[in-house]
């Protein structure tokens, strides 16, 4: 018991951050996170020519 006032707050949390219109400065965002300073790993792995492709 008692956990009536803990769920209440926590869905109207949840309403808030779902629902609630938030202003965001993607500028800030970006130089906060570090974006931009160095370029994207490349997802591709180079296999060399000697060896099998169905390793």
């Amino acid at each position: 018991m008692g956990r009536g006032r803990a769920k209440a707050k926590q869905t109207k949390v949840a309403r808030e951050l779902k629902y609630g219109s938030h202003d965001i400065d993607l500028a800030r965002l970006r130089k906060e996170l570090g974006a931009g300073d160095r370029s994207a790993p490349n997802d591709e792995v180079d296999i060399p020519a000697d060896e099998p492709a169905d390793r």
